[in-house]
C-alpha cells in the first residue's frame, strides 16, 4: 500500500469526484452511482476507507446499518455477525501494490475486534469476475452461494470469509 494511511468520509471534493469516477469506471462489477447516490451510500455504509490520492476504495455495512439492497438483505437472513463488502475496486494503473489486500486486512482486524465471525461480499458470475474470484480465494474466501437477481441480467456468487 502506498506510505499514506488511508483515509475515510467525508472525503475533499476533489477525492469525493476522484472516488465516485472510480466506481463508476467499473459499474458492470459496481454499479453506476449519481453524485448523490454516491454520497449517499457512504453516508450509510459503516466502513469506508479510500487511498488518499483516490486510487482505491472499499465500502462495507455491517450487519446493523439499513441498507435496501438484495444482496445485503440475503446475507443479513443468513448470518448473525458480519461485515459485507459491498464494493472494492482499484484503479487499474496501481493494481499489484497491495492496495485492496490491505483495506480486507484493515476491516478484517476491525470485524474481529467488534466480535463480527466473518466477512462476506457478492462476485458476479454471470457476467463473470474471474480477477475478483482469485482475488478473494487467495485471501481465504469460499463461496457460499448463488444467486440469479431479480431482473435476469446478473447471478451473483456469494463468499464469505470464516474467522472461526
Amino acid at each position: 500500500m502506498t506510505s499514506a494511511a488511508p483515509c475515510s468520509p467525508p472525503f475533499e471534493p476533489a477525492l469525493f469526484d476522484r472516488l465516485l469516477a472510480l466506481n463508476n469506471a467499473h459499474a458492470e462489477e459496481l454499479s453506476w452511482k449519481s453524485a448523490e447516490d454516491f454520497d449517499a451510500l457512504l453516508s450509510v455504509a459503516s466502513h469506508v476507507r479510500a487511498e488518499p490520492d483516490g486510487l482505491a476504495l472499499i465500502i462495507a455495512f455491517d450487519e446493523t446499518c439499513t441498507y435496501d439492497n438484495p444482496n445485503f438483505a440475503w446475507l443479513k437472513q443468513r448470518f448473525a455477525r458480519f461485515y459485507y463488502v459491498d464494493r472494492v475496486v482499484v484503479d487499474a494503473a496501481a493494481r499489484g501494490r497491495g492496495l485492496a489486500k490491505a483495506m480486507y486486512a484493515a476491516l478484517e482486524t476491525q470485524a474481529r475486534l467488534e466480535g463480527r465471525e466473518r466477512l462476506v461480499c457478492e462476485i458476479n458470475s454471470v457476467p463473470s469476475n474471474p480477477q475478483s474470484d482469485a482475488f478473494h480465494e487467495r485471501l481465504g474466501f469460499h463461496p457460499i452461494g448463488l444467486r440469479v437477481l431479480t431482473d435476469g441480467s446478473k447471478t451473483v456468487r456469494y463468499w464469505a470469509l470464516e474467522f472461526n
